[in-house]
């Protein structure tokens, strides 16, 4: 349940903040008291402020009880936007950043250095309610504003906490980059399929339910992945077979390790 005391404001309406928008007002947010700022929301998530009663665009300066402000715009966007809504510092608001590359000392040079700023990374199967979001927080944020960041981001999947900033650029290495690592092993899969004799509609056909359906059994298990893995290796089977290459010493881990390390470097890059 997203209880709020103030006004929410939902800076950026696009995809990511469209689906968290969805996620707060069916965890029973009341519409009243969220404000969403953005000059090109998709028609999507118009519709669902318009239903919903949640005000779209009003002056900023007009909002004078800011709880939480959530900024979800593009990190290009971010200068050009955020000097428009420094007057809600006046509230002394929480401000929960689900944007990539931007650090809490860039938020505290805009909101000030007393500012309570919570710097968050989701991933996109956040749009569907299965995303994963770390946070971290500057040592203004008080222990009720981190339940309210809590609230907030499990709308759209699950949250955990990271003690200290710096592990941002591996969490975006990880999970924040990851879904894309998955979908091109789907493809690699189905091109694998159809190499072995298989017309190219069905691979994709088997490579995507065997992922969508593995993630799912995962989750709903509870069973930790290596188990599930030697659960399904019959000694000497053909996935056995497989799992020889895959898991050679120049298999899938040493470059999973190299894409890992090449995506928090650049998440480093871009935060600087």
């Amino acid at each position: 349940m997203v209880k709020l005391a103030g006004t929410l404001v939902l800076v950026g309406a696009g995809k990511m903040g469209g689906a968290m928008l969805e996620g707060w007002l069916k965890g029973g947010a009341d519409p009243a008291k969220i404000v969403a700022l953005d000059p090109a929301p998709p028609a999507e998530t118009r519709d669902l402020a318009a239903r919903a009663g949640v005000r779209l665009n009003p002056d900023p300066a007009t909002i004078t009880d800011a709880e939480v402000v959530v900024i979800a715009v593009k990190p290009q966007l971010m200068e050009d936007v955020l000097p428009g809504i420094t007057g809600l510092r006046a509230s002394r608001p929480l401000i929960l950043s689900v944007a990539a590359g931007k650090t809490i000392a860039s938020f505290e040079r805009h909101f000030g250095a007393d500012a309570a700023v919570i710097r968050s990374m989701p991933n996109t199967p956040a749009a569907v309610g299965r995303g994963i979001t770390a946070m971290a927080a500057n040592r203004n944020v008080s222990p009720a504003q981190t339940v309210l960041a809590q609230a907030l981001l499990s709308a759209v999947g699950e949250v955990v906490t990271v003690p200290d900033e710096a592990m941002i650029d591996a969490v975006t290495a990880v999970s924040g980059s990851g879904p894309a690592y998955v979908f091109y092993l789907t493809e690699c899969l189905a091109a694998a399929g159809e190499k072995a004799g298989l017309p190219k509609e069905l691979a994709v056909q088997l490579a995507r339910a065997t992922v969508a359906g593995s993630g799912e059994l995962m989750r709903q298990s509870g069973i930790d992945a290596a188990t599930l893995r030697q659960n399904v290796t019959s000694p000497k089977g053909t996935t056995y077979a497989a799992l020889e290459v895959l898991m050679a010493a120049d298999g899938l881990q040493p470059l999973l390790d190299k894409a890992v390390a090449a995506a928090a470097r650049r998440s480093r890059e871009l935060a600087s």
